[in-house]
């Protein structure tokens, strides 16, 4: 009787080659797809956000207060918009900052990555003064009769944040928002400069785009939304050549939109 043939130890090499290669080659598109599906859920998840910011509005005549972002889970007051007197605490320079206050809006903490939504919001829309408006830098002023009787701002307020974009040539930027009410960011796979269910603040990034949107201290009011790009030396957000990396996914909620639907609440005017 002949002796049966078997592979060579060869032979087993080579076909294990070929089986890594194979997975290998499916992990990417595999990686790739999960990256556009947290991409996709963290936008569905913002825009459901938004509209929970603007009915929460509709209700209380106002936009919801930031949450503390250094608050852990389940430690008393996380989530919970943060309210001291007639307007919201927290401020930083011109405007209002924390977390999305997911608590008292009944909306999800975190985006797809485990990190918590910075939220900005300008203070005339935020507040619970009534009979008075608030109009400072606005030209022309804003004076309105009769007075609003839900917070400070009326129909023609306008708020103090701005949203750019960057053009993909020539890097220069543009606005996509202006005088926005508010605006809720999601720092993105990377995360960086994002608070953290533990109340930890992520490290901070390395573009001049995705660190104007971990702005936590200094209260600027301008953010960029563009183009995701990976990480790359020698980069310059603000100059011709590599971008820096950019994965944040931003959401603005428009003056419009805003009045519209407060109007449609009886709020205004």
């Amino acid at each position: 009787m002949g002796r049966s043939k078997g592979f060579s130890l060869i032979e087993l090499a080579v076909a294990l080659a070929i089986i890594a290669l194979l997975i290998a080659g499916a992990l990417i598109p595999l990686s790739t797809q999960m990256d556009v599906r947290n991409s996709a859920d963290t936008q569905r998840s913002m825009e459901s956000i938004r509209e929970a910011i603007i009915g929460f509005a509709q209700a209380n005549g106002r936009l919801p207060c930031p949450a503390l972002g250094t608050t852990p889970t389940g430690v008393a007051g996380a989530g919970t918009e943060q309210v001291s007197g007639s307007t919201c605490a927290g401020t930083v320079g011109s405007v209002f900052f924390g977390v999305v206050p997911w608590a008292t809006l009944g909306v999800p903490e975190t985006d797809s990555w485990g990190r918590r939504f910075s939220y900005w919001v300008s203070p005339i829309f935020a507040d619970t003064l009534t009979s008075t408006v608030s109009s400072a830098g606005q030209s022309p002023a804003c004076t309105p009769t009769p007075l609003p009787a839900q917070s400070s701002f009326a129909l023609c307020s306008q708020g103090v944040i701005t949203v750019n974009t960057r053009n993909e040539s020539t890097h220069a930027a543009t606005a996509l928002g202006l005088a926005l009410p508010a605006v809720i960011v999601s720092h993105g796979k990377n995360g960086f400069g994002a608070y953290i269910p533990s109340g930890s603040t992520l490290a901070a990034p390395v573009g001049a785009d995705e660190t104007a949107n971990a702005n936590h201290a200094i209260g600027a009011t301008t953010f960029f939304s563009r183009v995701r790009t990976p990480a790359a030396s020698g980069c310059n957000d603000a100059a011709s050549g590599a971008f820096c990396e950019f994965d944040d996914i931003v959401v603005m909620v428009t003056s419009n939109a805003l009045i519209a639907r407060m109007v449609a609440a009886g709020k205004l005017p």
